[in-house]
């Protein structure tokens, strides 16, 4: 390889060291959010939905205003609809979390090429 060419075996090693940088930081990451919390609510706060970034439904408070037995259906819509925004509220927490720690990666050249990712 001339020295006016792009040193490759260099950015391919410099690549490859980021790339073992990131999954060490995702793998940590996807361990803390795992054990992070998040709660959905619904009605105003009358069910809150405690969730975890691993999607798991951990707890569920309701409130008993809500409890009337004339209306079950009402109730059931409102704990759906708490579970549905625990769980995106930690689909978000992992998306933030997978930002975090991918974040202040710079590939040098490469990143023109893989689409001007490189560094924040």
């Amino acid at each position: 390889m001339s020295s006016d060419g792009p040193d490759l075996q260099g950015l391919l090693g410099k690549v490859v060291e980021q790339a073992r940088s990131v999954q060490g930081r995702v793998e940590e990451m996807q361990q803390r959010v795992r054990e992070m919390t998040v709660e959905g609510s619904a009605g105003g706060g009358i069910i809150k939905v405690t969730a975890t970034g691993a999607g798991r439904v951990k707890k569920i408070r309701i409130d008993p205003v809500a409890v009337d037995p004339r209306d079950i259906e009402m109730l059931e819509d409102l704990l759906v609809a708490g579970v549905n925004d625990s769980l995106r509220r930690a689909q978000e927490l992992v998306e933030s979390e997978i930002g975090t720690a991918t974040s202040g990666i710079d590939l040098g050249p490469l990143s023109s090429i893989l689409g001007g990712g490189g560094g924040s």
